[in-house]
């Protein structure tokens, strides 16, 4: 019996001076949503493309649904579904048309096809739009039918980059209940992405890339174990002096403290944090408090310590990559 869907060891992929993936190892459960967190250029979509067969490997071993695709990269393919991180569908075609023609990719009859397009658009919201074309449609409406074609031939893993990217919040969290929804229906889940929140919300369990690999791979609960019974504590403030962080050590020795070049200090503890004393103390020393606020620990704390990478600039990136769509 297989239990793992997805198994791979000691890949690697160069493109001319740049070593995209450093021989990353991994395994992905059968019926498992496992989420793929990294920064732009990571190596997420590489890693993607060697998987379903778009990309060659200079080295190591990919298995698919039990199905050795090391030197035939598409072996597995009836089995897997690829929703890339930009649409690959006509804009001409309307979106049953659309879903006719992959269909018709995969073989299906006219008559399983039709039906299967018609029972898409409806689960997915779009019955109304069914005869419009692609072109016409939002972005949202635009990724959930990309989602759609990529399991029109019902298939057991279904890859997934970066889907909800440059979408509004709507239709973002409406196709996360759709994932959701698809994996609690059994299939396979590979899911790569930028947003912290959303790996957090949607996966089982989590591999951190950074420079092409590996970093940390744990499930959810085991990652935010550590964090259990901390208390933080975030206040934004400006003109401090530049010791301000040697002087509220000094002051509040039971607080760890951390200062961010955007004038936040982080203030962490097992215990409750009294606020009122560290703005009074910050005010005291001529520093001109904006806010303070109470972060809920958070997989993007996980992310920080392991990976060294600030979460705002893991933020900008989305913001850049929404913008250019």
């Amino acid at each position: 019996m297989i239990s793992n869907a997805i198994a791979v060891e000691g890949l690697k992929k160069r493109f001319d001076d740049v070593q995209a993936l450093s021989g990353i190892s991994f395994n992905v459960g059968k019926g498992e949503l496992f989420g793929f967190l990294g920064p732009n250029g990571a190596g997420k979509t590489t890693t993607i493309n060697v998987l379903t067969g778009l990309a060659r490997a200079d080295a190591g071993t990919v298995v698919i649904g039990g199905i050795d695709c090391t030197h035939k990269p598409r072996a597995a393919q009836h089995l897997v579904g690829i929703v890339p991180d930009e649409s690959n569908l006509y804009p001409e075609l309307t979106g049953f048309g659309n879903l006719c023609f992959c269909a018709a990719l995969y073989g299906m009859s006219i008559k399983e096809r039709k039906q299967r397009a018609q029972r898409l658009l409806a689960d997915f919201g779009l019955s109304k739009a069914a005869d419009r074309k692609f072109a016409t449609y939002s972005k949202g409406m635009k990724r959930k039918l990309t989602v759609a074609a990529g399991i029109i031939h019902r298939p057991r893993i279904l890859f997934l980059d970066e889907p909800t990217t440059g979408i509004d919040v709507a239709s973002a969290r409406g196709l996360r209940r759709l994932i959701a929804e698809l994996n609690r229906e059994g299939i396979t889940i590979f899911l790569t992405t930028h947003y912290i929140e959303e790996a957090e919300r949607l996966c089982d369990r989590i591999a951190f890339i950074v420079s092409g690999r590996i970093v940390k791979t744990d499930s959810v609960a085991h990652l935010l174990q550590p964090l259990k019974g901390r208390h933080i504590l975030e206040i934004t403030f400006s003109g401090a002096r530049a010791s301000i962080k040697q002087e509220l050590s000094r002051e509040f020795p039971g607080l760890d403290f951390e200062l961010s070049k955007h004038g936040i200090i982080r203030v962490e503890a097992g215990e409750e944090i009294r606020v009122g004393p560290l703005v009074r103390f910050l005010e005291e020393q001529d520093a001109e408090v904006a806010e303070a606020r109470k972060v809920r620990p958070s997989l993007e704390e996980v992310f920080i310590k392991v990976t060294g990478i600030e979460a705002e600039a893991m933020r900008a990136e989305k913001e850049k990559k929404g913008k250019g769509r």
